[in-house]
């Protein structure tokens, strides 16, 4: 399980070797595909946190990520891009599944410490991903924009949840 975790958070950074720089199009599948992870890790913990600001993060996790993907969705046609799964992208889904099951076995307080916790390593290698992989080798000048866009709410997202992270302590 923890390695599974690991390969996820190393796929996100960037770290997993390509075997040449992704395109646009898988740019835009892992973008899709970082999304939709905290989207279900939101809605997971909006059911079973009883915690009110676990809760109030979550739900944000889910409107702000699910905004994130409509906009995305509305580029890649209008740029005529269909988002092509890549290596990076099932790293992505298959750690999001991981995480999820991990947590739908934890209740109260150790739910609410894994979901956040979680929320933290995330947000940062997604930060990472940005930086080191994805804004750097986005040739559409419109999709390199909307992920420099994007960069701030992930930074502080990544702030929220230390700030959760440190209270639940």
């Amino acid at each position: 399980m923890k390695k599974l975790i690991l390969a996820t958070i190393l796929a996100a950074s960037g770290t997993l070797a390509y075997a040449q720089a992704p395109d646009d199009a898988q740019i835009a599948g892992i973008v899709v595909a970082a999304n939709t992870v905290d989207i279900d890790a939101g809605k997971l913990a909006e059911k079973m946190s009883a915690n009110k600001d676990v809760q109030a993060f979550a739900r944000m996790m889910v409107n702000d990520h699910t905004s994130v993907n409509e906009k995305a969705t509305a580029l890649v046609k209008k740029l005529k891009v269909t988002p092509k799964d890549s290596d990076t992208a099932q790293s992505l889904k298959s750690g999001g599944d991981a995480n999820i099951a991990r947590l739908k076995g934890l209740k109260g307080k150790e739910f609410d410490k894994a979901y956040v916790d979680n929320e933290v390593t995330y947000h940062q290698a997604v930060i990472d991903a940005l930086d080191k992989t994805l804004i750097p080798n986005a040739k559409n000048a419109e999709l390199k924009q909307t992920l420099v866009n994007v960069r701030p709410a992930f930074v502080a997202h990544l702030e929220h949840a230390k700030h959760i992270q440190a209270e639940l302590k």
